[in-house]
């Protein structure tokens, strides 16, 4: 086996790799090296004695405060076949040497890999991968606990009749009410941020920037769209009451981010969006329509009803790995985030 660490500049190669592998993912990918700015980024190449591509990551870098260690973080990854520990060795083995040069004290990764996977438990654990336990709560850097659709081999009609009954009534509601869906770029990016400040002092969520969600969009170009959803009152003025941003990435559908105004909720405008949605994603041929992250499955959980409902599925991931590089470095940076955390 044999490896190389690739920049920016050079990743033409290794995001094929990313996208076409079963286990790629999104945020493995240089495009969302190029979104999240703000950390640097070095991706590992690992090649069989063919020459052929075995395994990738993607690797974030970043400073902790002032002090002079960094942490790195594969979002997601790495990118392999879960029985090949041999590829994911080489893997580590080249970010620990990569890490080495930078001063890194650590290593996080959260694979999506279910928690019921013994293969690759035992593949991280042999590596000396420390594993959080899962909570009820988006703990670390992706929740653990998501949604799906399995959309391997089914027509709309199939995915649709597979809904539960009252998602499909509400479909038909926004149907009748003329709820428009239009699909936009970052042109609306500003229209989609209105909406999402409304959501999150509504139901409390995390607000990003408008200049993110366009960031967003820019660089995943025709992998990623805006859907805006208006509604023109009897007597009214067209209006946009709601929005989401999906991604395309290899054989899956990520909804990822999604916004309501407090108006016109009656007209059901969130049930059509995901509809959309879901039917990009056949007409894709993707595998999987991903609704990310809830905090728990309960049946009291609103949002956790939204999504189960459209005939989805229950996945628990096994949740962040640590690997720890610097013991010493890594005593001081956990100390110094508690002070942080205490000073705040």
């Amino acid at each position: 086996m044999k490896t190389e660490i690739i920049g920016l500049d050079n990743a033409l190669e290794y995001d094929r790799f990313v996208e076409s592998h079963k286990n790629g993912h999104f945020m493995q990918s240089s495009l969302w090296a190029k979104v999240k700015s703000d950390w640097d980024w070095f991706g590992v190449i690992c090649r069989d004695d063919s020459g052929n591509i075995t395994g990738t990551a993607g690797v974030l870098v970043r400073k902790i405060s002032k002090l002079p260690y960094k942490m790195l973080y594969a979002p997601r990854g790495p990118v392999c076949d879960f029985e090949d520990a041999e590829t994911f060795g080489a893997l580590i083995a080249a970010i620990k040497k990569e890490g080495k040069k930078l001063n890194a004290y650590a290593l996080k990764i959260d694979k999506d890999a279910d928690t019921k996977d013994d293969v690759y438990r035992k593949l991280v654990t042999d590596a000396k991968f420390r594993i959080d336990p899962v909570t009820d709560r988006f703990k670390g850097f992706q929740c653990a606990r998501v949604i799906r659709i399995d959309l391997e081999g089914k027509t709309e009609d199939e995915v649709f009749a597979s809904f539960d009954s009252g998602h499909r009534r509400k479909v038909r509601v926004a149907l009748k009410n003329n709820v428009e869906i239009e699909i936009c770029s970052s042109e609306k990016a500003e229209l989609f941020y209105d909406m999402m400040k409304e959501t999150t002092e509504r139901d409390g969520f995390e607000l990003r920037s408008a200049e993110y969600f366009a960031k967003i969009l820019d660089t995943f170009g025709d992998k990623a769209r805006l859907y805006i959803a208006y509604y023109t009152p009897e007597g009214g003025e067209r209006t946009a009451i709601a929005g989401a941003i999906a991604l395309v990435y290899g054989d899956k559908l990520w909804y990822f981010y999604g916004a309501s105004r407090n108006i016109h909720r009656n007209v059901m405008p969130n049930y059509l969006l995901q509809w959309e949605m879901i039917r990009w994603a056949v007409e894709c041929g993707c595998r999987i329509y991903d609704f990310r992250g809830v905090t728990r499955f309960d049946e009291e959980d609103g949002l956790y009803r939204f999504k189960k409902k459209f005939g989805a599925y229950e996945e628990e991931f096994m949740g962040e790995m640590e690997l720890v590089l610097k013991p010493g470095a890594a005593l001081i940076v956990d100390e110094a985030q508690k002070i942080i955390k205490k000073m705040r």
